[in-house]
């Protein structure tokens, strides 16, 4: 009984944490805080941070820990951009935003792949992996950009991060948040009901007994930091509607407060929960 109440609050605090911190404002704060657009202007902040921290917790669940996904989104807002006004002078069809975020997603994968992959193949460990691949990243996305933002015509990924796309309606949130929490159900299925989800579970808790299991933790690991990479092109694009353009500047820093949100929402920096 004391055992489930401890594990009930475990799950609970941050949330009861947060409903304190809100009351404390509540009564503080001017009027403006008590609106309804000022908590969906709160929601849609918290997209960008919640989409790159979904990826994060399957790679701190698999006892891993991922650096550059901050430069990750911002690769993502410039390769959204570049794209857009590389093909947008044709005409800008609906198609071609979808495929600028996918190219945004797609790189960002391949380039979580090069994380995972560097860390399985040469056993280099993921914290020293990372923290060089942000650098290169970063690089990379202010090469492509010559060291300056990315302008690109109007289009309908700007609508994705507007606070309140119908004005008055009290269920009128932004896109993305409902983009956001989409995913985070469809992480959920994949973690608890997956193959692949018990397998991140197993390798974080213990890799040696993972390998005595069968699973080929190497592909494993590069699978787990493909989704990471994914997932953190889609908060870049996400950055990218938030912005309307492609910074190579932006998310600096970002990587710790998706750390962060994934250890106060339940992960465990030692791997195997989450």
């Amino acid at each position: 009984m004391i055992h489930q109440l401890r594990k009930g609050l475990s799950l609970l605090g941050p949330f009861l944490g947060l409903g304190f911190v809100y009351a404390v404002f509540f009564f503080v704060a001017p009027e403006a805080f008590h609106s309804l657009y000022n908590t969906k202007t709160f929601v849609c902040q918290a997209v960008i941070v919640g989409i790159g921290a979904l990826g994060m917790t399957v790679v701190i669940i698999g006892g891993g820990i991922d650096l550059s996904v901050g430069s990750m989104i911002a690769l993502a807002t410039v390769v959204t951009a570049m794209t857009l006004k590389e093909f947008g002078q044709a005409g800008m069809g609906p198609l071609l935003p979808l495929a600028a975020g996918l190219a945004a997603v797609l790189t960002c994968a391949l380039g979580g792949k090069f994380n995972g992959a560097m860390i399985s193949l040469l056993g280099i460990p993921a914290f020293i992996v990372t923290l060089g691949t942000m650098q290169i990243v970063r690089g990379v996305a202010k090469g492509l950009a010559e060291e300056s933002t990315v302008n690109c015509p109007e289009n309908w990924l700007n609508e994705l991060m507007v606070v309140e796309p119908s004005p008055g309606v009290w269920y009128s949130v932004a896109p993305g948040v409902w983009v956001m929490l989409a995913l985070a159900a469809v992480m959920f299925v994949v973690l608890r009901y997956t193959v692949f989800g018990r397998r991140v579970f197993a390798v974080g808790s213990s890799e040696a007994t993972a390998r005595l299991c069968g699973i080929r933790v190497g592909l494993q690991r590069i699978w787990i930091y493909t989704v990471c990479g994914a997932l953190a092109g889609v908060a870049g694009v996400m950055q990218f509607a938030n912005l309307t353009l492609g910074d190579p500047t932006a998310a600096t820093g970002m990587e710790l407060d998706i750390i962060a949100a994934v250890v106060i929402g339940g992960g465990s920096l030692n791997g195997g929960e989450g």
